[in-house]
């Protein structure tokens, strides 16, 4: 329906644009508070820790940070909140109304696990939630006294949550999950802890009273958390255009693969901040993408097709010793069958008002426009058709292969 493609455009959009605010912040703290200098003797003074200068826009500025607050608190004082609640307030509207309201279409792959949409979403929200009430267990336990032993304790814990969404929902959505898992951590870390640790310490400020050093540790250590997140899950928000990655046989390695390699980048440039370049922990971050991408595209050895009937007159033979040629007829009626309903000037799915991405394969010239990412999608990844809605057989899907690879 126009109107739900509309209002998805727009909380997309807006989805992108608080997750910008959101992420642009989180970097621009982690840096500042990573670059600051030990100022002059007469800013020590006045009680300043820390100070910066910077050059933007046509002008100067100069940047300082307190060891425990200014005399009195300024008006307006900014706070850094609601760029992360904008963003998961619009994230998990969006998740409702594709994940949700189009669960049978989106959330759910019977070859995966055979659910009723109920059934789906409970265990999505569960999945979310769930996911939030261990990790807040973990941070509130003495697990969280030790860095390495909490780093540790993640991992398994993106692992086993990595591995239950790719066994539960289809792989789209299985990534998804994952991501909204995530940046509902991240907010709950701002809603549950950063922020009502800022508002005690703004109140000891303003009434004259100490400062627990435990707040601002508390406040700094999520925040820390959130940084090393943020490359996961700006992958995971674009996942969906990648099936390579979630149709994979072993997606959830490949998601866990390529969130710890993202975490590990985003750490050369958390030591970078500080003054300790290495660019060993950059370097081996590339090798490891490009080796997880190999992994993923490294070819499978096709399968031998038996004689089948396809599309009443259509027919082919294929055997390793002599391959028969597809023609022209017979890749255009597999089109016609399994591609055209979606991906034509006129679709006739319901879910499709307009052809997906504007690809249309009406005519030859057409199909053989867009050859590689056909057989690309039908025989590599199998994404397609759209949730093999129009049940292409295997065999379908090695004579497009086969004829992916004539000249």
């Amino acid at each position: 329906m126009p109107w739900f493609e509309w209002l998805s455009l727009f909380v997309r959009w807006f989805h992108v644009i608080a997750g910008v605010a959101w992420i642009g912040a989180s970097f621009y703290f982690i840096w500042l508070d990573n670059n600051l200098n030990t100022p002059p003797q007469w800013k020590k003074d006045k009680g300043i820790k820390g100070d910066l200068w910077a050059v933007h826009g046509g002008g100067f500025y100069e940047v300082a940070k307190y060891t425990y607050g200014p005399e009195t608190i300024p008006e307006p004082l900014h706070w850094f909140k609601w760029e992360a609640y904008t963003t998961w307030m619009s994230g998990f509207a969006l998740l409702v109304l594709i994940y949700y309201f189009g669960a049978s279409a989106y959330l759910i792959d019977p070859s995966v696990m055979a659910l009723s949409p109920t059934q789906a979403i409970l265990m999505g929200l569960g999945f979310i939630f769930g996911g939030l009430a261990i990790y807040e267990g973990a941070c509130r336990s003495p697990l969280a006294k030790s860095p390495i032993l909490f780093a540790v304790f993640f991992f398994a814990f993106l692992c086993i949550a990595s591995y239950l969404a790719c066994h539960w929902f289809s792989g789209r959505a299985a990534y998804i999950h994952v991501g909204a898992l995530i940046g509902t951590i991240m907010a709950g870390n701002v809603f549950s802890n950063i922020i009502p640790n800022q508002r005690k310490m703004v109140n000891a400020v303003a009434n004259k009273q100490d400062i627990d050093p435990s707040w601002g540790a508390g406040a700094k250590l999520r925040s820390v958390h959130n940084n090393y997140l943020t490359l996961p899950l700006l992958f995971i928000m674009i996942s969906n255009h990648y099936a390579m990655t979630y149709q994979h046989q072993y997606n959830y390695l490949v998601l866990i693969g390529i969130s710890v390699i993202a975490a590990w980048i985003r750490h050369y440039f958390n030591l970078k901040h500080t003054g300790k370049n290495k660019p060993s922990v950059l370097i081996s971050g590339c090798i490891a993408m490009c080796l997880l991408a190999l992994w993923i595209s490294w070819p499978k050895a096709p399968a031998v097709t038996t004689n089948e009937s396809v599309a009443g007159e259509l027919h082919t033979t294929e055997t390793q010793a002599h391959p028969v040629l597809v023609t022209q007829v017979q890749v255009q009626g597999l089109i016609a069958k399994h591609c055209a309903g979606c991906h034509s000037a006129t679709p006739t799915d319901n879910m499709f008002p307009t052809a997906p991405l504007g690809i249309k394969l009406d005519s030859w010239a057409e199909i053989e426009q867009h050859k590689d990412r056909v057989v690309y999608r039908s025989s590599v990844t199998k994404d397609m058709p759209f949730l093999n809605k129009t049940a292409m057989t295997e065999d379908e899907r090695q004579l497009l292969a086969q004829w992916g690879q004539q000249p």
